[in-house]
């Protein structure tokens, strides 16, 4: 069976393993301690910078470091694959530090480690960034053979709908736990989806929160708009308030 290797184990570099796991042996590497994983081998990051497909699922602050680290020392001949939240950034690091042997493919998988468990429509947005070793189809085709719909698109593309969707979800997540929502004995169905959002949304740490907002170049306009729309809002319940109490 080929290898392939995943730099970063954390909670999605867990997930990413599973899925792979179904056509690959798979190589790790992760600086912290790991507990053992079910058909993955840890191994030290030379070892595994002699792979040809490498995965690269760091937390977004810490990519470019990364990416500057193994750039001297990777085969030429090598794919890599990034599976970062935003786009833009982590394509404009790898196309500045990558020479260009090396192949690069930007993708994002749009699910996690909590919402793979109860979506049976996974999506995973996909582009070829430069395919130095005509890999990108075969890729396209493994996943699309893991029942993930494809979505090919742009960085830039991506990151301004991703400010619009995951921004936005993350945004209100974490800003109704902030507020202190909790359950009552009165819920209705729309007020348990809120809960269920806060849960899904404050489960991820608050590295990756504020990695999705800062990197995305979208995001800022984003929360501005929100901000407007919420001011918007009460503006017109205080009109309505003003107007009732004059007649």
């Amino acid at each position: 069976m080929n290898s392939i290797g995943i730099i970063g184990f954390g909670r999605f570099g867990k997930v990413l393993a599973n899925i792979l796991q179904k056509g690959f042996s798979i190589k790790a590497y992760d600086p912290t301690t790991q507990a053992p994983f079910s058909g993955v081998e840890f191994v030290d990051l030379d070892i595994l910078l002699k792979e040809k497909t490498i995965f690269i699922a760091v937390p977004i602050r810490h990519f470019e470091a990364v990416i500057k680290n193994i750039a001297p020392k990777i085969h030429h001949g090598t794919t890599l694959i990034d599976v970062c939240s935003v786009k833009i950034y982590p394509v404009d690091i790898m196309e500045k530090h990558l020479p260009d042997s090396v192949g690069i493919i930007a993708t994002h998988p749009m699910f996690g480690p909590d919402s793979i468990i109860s979506n049976n429509r996974l999506k995973m947005m996909m582009n070829n960034v430069r395919d130095s070793h005509n890999q990108f189809n075969f890729w396209k085709g493994f996943f699309t053979d893991q029942n993930i719909q494809i979505m090919e698109m742009s960085a830039d593309d991506h990151d301004r709908l991703a400010a619009q969707t995951q921004g936005v979800t993350h945004f209100l997540g974490r800003m109704l736990k902030e507020y202190g929502i909790r359950k009552t004995s009165i819920d209705t169905q729309g007020f348990r989806d809120l809960l269920d959002l806060v849960d899904q949304t404050c489960n991820d740490t608050w590295e990756l929160y504020t990695d999705l907002q800062y990197y995305n170049p979208y995001t800022k306009a984003m929360i501005e708009n929100l901000k407007q729309a919420t001011e918007t809002l009460g503006n017109q319940l205080k009109e309505l308030q003003h107007d009732t109490m004059a007649t």
